[in-house]
Parts: C-alpha cells; sequence; structure tokens
C-alpha cells in the first residue's frame, strides 16, 4: 500500500570498525534520549541521560574505555532540517548534549575532518518529525496521509542517502549505523504498519548503498501477527500509554541501544578479548 519508488540497492560490504577516540551520535529528540517527564524548571541535558546513546556508548566503553560521545541529537530534527537548517530544539534554545549552530550535517562534516580516522562509530536516527510533518499537513484526513505517504518515504530516503554520502566521503572508514522506524499509532496498526514497514525498507535500501548498517527494531516494538501483542509490546518500549509520549521509555531506549549495539558487530571485540 505504501510502496516507495526508491530504487534498488547497490549494495556495498559495510564496514567494520572498532570503536576509536569518539562516537558522534547524529539525529533528533531519540538520539538526544528525550522522555518529556524530564522537561522541570532548570533541567539541562544532562538529565537526559538514558537515551539508546547512553545505551550504546556504556557497551563501547568495555571495548573502548575512553571513548568520547559527541552527541549533537536535536529534538525537532527532521531529514530535511538535518541538511538545511532550522531543528526546532536549537533554534528556541533549548539545552542540546553538543551544541551546534547551523544544520547539524554542517556540524557534522567538520568534526568529521577536524578528527581524521579518530570517530567509529556514527548513529543517525532520523524519520519521526518526517512523519511528523505528514500528520500536521493532513489532519486526522486519513486519505491525505495515505496518499503522501510515499512521497514522505522518498523524500526521506532521498535526504538520508544524501546525508550518508556526505558522511561517508568525510569519514571513509567509520561505522556507520541508522536506525529504523516503529509505529506508535496504538488502534491503527493495521492502516499505519505498512507505512512504517515500506520507510524501514526504503531507509535500509539507502543504508547498504553506502557501505552502512540498519538496526531494523520495527520486529521488536511492532511484532506482527497479533494486534494485542503489537499493543503491549509498544506501550511498553513507549511511554506513549503511561505518559501520553510516544519517546522509548527506558526500557525501550535499553532495548534499541542493544540493537544498534547487535547490528554493529563490536560483540566479537569481546568474544576476542575473552
Amino acid at each position: 500500500m505504501f510502496a516507495a519508488s526508491a530504487k534498488p540497492a547497490l549494495a556495498a560490504a559495510p564496514k567494520f570498525n572498532p570503536p576509536k577516540s569518539y562516537y558522534l551520535a547524529l539525529g533528533d529528540s531519540v538520539t538526544y534520549g528525550y522522555q518529556a517527564s524530564n522537561i522541570v524548571p532548570g533541567f539541562t541535558a544532562d538529565d537526559f541521560d538514558t537515551g539508546y546513546v547512553d545505551v550504546f556508548a556504556a557497551r563501547l566503553r568495555s571495548i573502548q574505555p575512553p571513548i568520547q560521545v559527541v552527541n549533537f541529537g536535536c529534538p525537532g530534527e527532521s531529514s530535511t532540517t538535518f541538511i538545511r537548517g532550522g531543528c526546532p530544539a536549537a533554534l528556541i534554545g533549548f539545552p542540546l548534549h553538543d551544541a551546534f549552530s547551523g544544520p547539524q550535517l554542517d556540524a557534522a562534516l567538520p568534526f568529521l575532518r577536524a578528527h581524521p580516522g579518530q570517530v567509529s562509530p556514527i548513529t543517525i536516527t532520523l524519520w519521526g518529525n518526517d512523519v511528523r510533518e505528514l500528520l500536521e499537513a493532513c489532519g486526522p484526513d486519513l486519505s491525505c496521509v495515505l496518499s503522501g505517504a510515499p512521497a514522505t518515504i522518498d523524500r526521506l530516503a532521498s535526504n538520508l542517502d544524501m546525508i550518508l554520502g556526505r558522511l561517508r566521503a568525510a569519514a571513509p572508514n567509520a561505522e556507520i549505523l541508522v536506525t529504523g522506524a516503529w509505529d506508535s499509532f496504538v488502534g491503527d496498526f493495521t492502516s499505519a504498519d505498512p507505512l512504517f514497514m515500506a520507510m524501514n525498507a526504503a531507509m535500509a535500501d539507502v543504508v547498504a548503498r553506502n557501505a552502512a548498517r540498519f538496526a531494523d527494531v520495527f520486529p521488536t516494538f511492532n511484532p506482527q501477527g497479533d494486534e494485542a501483542a503489537e499493543t503491549v509490546a509498544i506501550c511498553w518500549l513507549l511511554l506513549i500509554r503511561t505518559e501520553g509520549d510516544s519517546h522509548p521509555s527506558d526500557v525501550g531506549y535499553r532495548v534499541l541501544g542493544a540493537a544498534v549495539f547487535d547490528t554493529s558487530g563490536y560483540a566479537r571485540l569481546l568474544e576476542d578479548v575473552s
């Protein structure tokens, strides 16, 4: 139903590069580790320390203890604002883990060029706000969402292809990992799941084309075949039922961080040590 027009990938072997001096985390509020309940008077970015970046970084430190995390994650970032600038959180002075001005891509590339061979891995999470923009444009009109979904998927895939190409050129040997999408629309899984599966397929194609790795968490967040079980899973892994927040719970972030670690292939380095 939501078939995208992305061309089949000419897959390149994904890079395997053990953790170096820096781990660069890029993307949106999920990269940031956002949870709405942490927005209290006087909060700082340090109050958001249970995200998947934190979970993944802890695993990396078991391999490379001194690795430093640079987290440019910006709540509200879409694949378009990542390239052009205008992340909502940055515009209003929301405290970021690692502040930047202008487009996030323009912060990432100079960092990579200033630290040649020293940055690996790089993670990217970008899709949620592309979906949000479609929903805001359509409002409650489901037919508008269905008809607009293929263009949204194509735009996301095209933007991600450009982003990964630029990152790969600046860091040719870095391990790059991209996290996939999940469906938080409880009660509308029948209509919405195909959208997110098509989005994941399009992103996976682009990721393969750029010698990166794709962490597909959809089967965990949205197990298929039993809508009741799917509802239980998504409500356990997100804060949507308990707090009305579609961001991951601490458990959800731990699951996402573990999925990224498993996708990285770094477990083999721990086996070598043992």
